[in-house]
């Protein structure tokens, strides 16, 4: 019994897995053909689509041929419109330059004609000149001389009498117009008028400060000499020392740094060195801030960090005992001023005037004269030409601008108003003796004084050599050769003095 049960088992288990196997063939048949027909579909639709691509891209294509096509056709058209309105302008063109080539020639006939006739016309006006010469037997500068000269004997008076006049009624309009303009100007100009000098004087608390100074064997005045590049002069004065050297600011520098170490009392190299370092320092942020300040006071900003330090540094340069910085100040605001009321550029006015002695900064150190050295520093600085112009015009006769002629204008009356300058004894003979030897080079002049400071030159002729008239001529050229052989602030009065005497006896 157990072995039939096993044996039906056993039969039972392998139709099993042949059932099984055969159910798992078909079912895996099935789905295989599934598969393949789904493979089969999507390889349809595949190219179906395919098929509707292409025809869309052949649609597209032929559209865009077909787009192309008429684009080239439209170009085709605007070249061959564009083409025959140039072909119409080269024709208008050859037919105008025809007709002006057609003109031109004309032209040249009717010049050519011209001359012809000017030639004619010259030819007989010289025969007849050369007829009436002749007749007259003098030439034709014979004949005008001797008319101007009997046309000037006729109205010698009338014309000089009559050059008084206008000079007087122009003089009395000008200077009034001037009075007016200049007074309300200097009314407005607020600035100081007190004058900071710079001296080389360094006073001593006692004599025996100046042994202090030198030093053994003399080598503290050298190192301050060797740092400073001034020299120390230790002389008999008492109870004071000087510094001599070209530049202001070095001179500066040792005043400040001696003083400093005659406070300190303690007097030797290192010592020394720091009290220069110390000195430069101070000295660079005061010319700094002074230009600064001077800048700020006028309204004037935007300017390069360097030109101001170059503008501070005239703070301790003077011109005639006339501090530089002080003086540019003045011209500025009166240059301003001055513009305002003769409508001209008050921003131009105001920097040409601050900086039109700006030359005077380095001019120890450059070689030159200040307005050329003042002219390349603006252009460096990339100041406008107007600007920079400033720094010549004020030394020119004639400047070429209204706005040069008010800086120059300006930079006179700062320099000749009472206590601007300083002169020494020298200098002051020097320039009277040249006034009168400009007066005195002219003929028919018998004496010169020149008084009232240099401001009025006298001039006596003699009466029998120059009449009236030419006395007002003489005053006329003697003013102008001063004002191109001399160099002076303010104006010279020149005064022409012709006196004839006349002496008889009744008996």
């Amino acid at each position: 019994m157990d072995i039939l049960t096993f044996i039906i088992w056993a039969i039972a288990i392998i139709a099993g897995f042949v059932i099984g196997y055969f159910i798992r063939k078909f079912v895996a048949q099935r789905e295989i053909e599934g598969a393949e027909a789904k493979v089969q579909k999507l390889i349809n639709d595949a190219k179906s689509k395919e098929k509707e691509i292409l025809l869309q891209s052949k649609d597209k294509a032929i559209k865009i041929i077909d787009d192309a096509k008429r684009e080239e056709q439209q170009r085709r058209k605007d070249l061959s419109h564009m083409q025959s309105r140039l072909e119409k302008r080269e024709n208008t063109f050859d037919q105008k330059l025809l007709d002006l080539e057609g003109k031109q020639q004309k032209l040249m006939d009717k010049a050519k004609e011209i001359e012809q006739v000017k030639e004619k016309i010259n030819s007989i006006k010289e025969d007849q000149i050369a007829k009436l010469e002749k007749i007259a037997q003098m030439t034709q500068e014979q004949a005008k001389d001797i008319l101007l000269e009997h046309i000037e004997k006729i109205s010698k008076e009338d014309i000089l009498g009559r050059m008084k006049k206008l000079q007087e009624e122009g003089q009395e309009e000008i200077d009034k117009k001037a009075k007016e303009i200049l007074t309300l100007a200097i009314q407005r100009c607020s600035i100081p008028q007190s004058q900071e000098i710079t001296t080389t004087n360094v006073e001593l608390p006692s004599d025996e400060m100046k042994g202090r100074i030198i030093g053994r064997e003399g080598r503290n005045i050298r190192s301050i000499e060797q740092l400073t590049g001034v020299e120390i002069v230790v002389d008999d004065t008492p109870n004071a020392i000087s510094i001599s050297g070209f530049s202001p600011i070095r001179r500066h520098v040792a005043k400040r740094a001696l003083e400093s170490l005659i406070l300190d009392g303690r007097i030797h190299p290192t010592k020394i060195e720091e009290a220069i370092d110390n000195a430069k320092r101070e000295i660079a942020l005061e010319i700094k801030k002074a230009g600064e300040d001077t800048l700020y006071s006028l309204g004037i900003a935007g300017i390069d960090p360097k030109l101001v330090q170059i503008l501070g540094r005239l703070k301790f340069r003077t011109s005639y005992g006339h501090n530089v910085l002080l003086h540019s100040l003045e011209v500025a605001n009166l240059a301003g001023l001055l513009a305002e009321e003769l409508g001209a550029d008050v921003n131009v006015c105001k920097k040409g005037g601050i900086f039109h002695d700006i030359g005077k900064a380095v001019d120890h150190e450059v070689k030159g004269g200040h307005p050329e050295i003042g002219y390349d520093i603006m252009k460096k600085f990339n100041m406008p030409e107007e600007i920079a112009y400033k720094c010549i015009s004020h030394h020119e006769d004639s400047p070429k601008t209204l706005e040069g002629i008010i800086v120059k204008v300006a930079d006179a009356i700062s320099g000749a108003r009472p206590g601007a300058r300083k002169d020494t004894y020298e200098r002051y003979l020097q320039r009277l003796e040249e006034l009168e030897g400009v007066a005195n080079s002219f003929d028919g002049v018998q004496k010169t004084y020149a008084i009232q400071a240099g401001r009025e030159v006298r001039v006596f002729v003699t009466p029998d050599e120059i009449d009236d008239l030419s006395a007002a001529k003489l005053a006329q050229n003697i003013a102008h050769k001063i004002e191109e052989d001399l160099k002076y602030p303010g104006e010279i009065k020149v005064s022409v003095i012709r006196e004839m005497r006349i002496t008889e006896y009744a008996r």
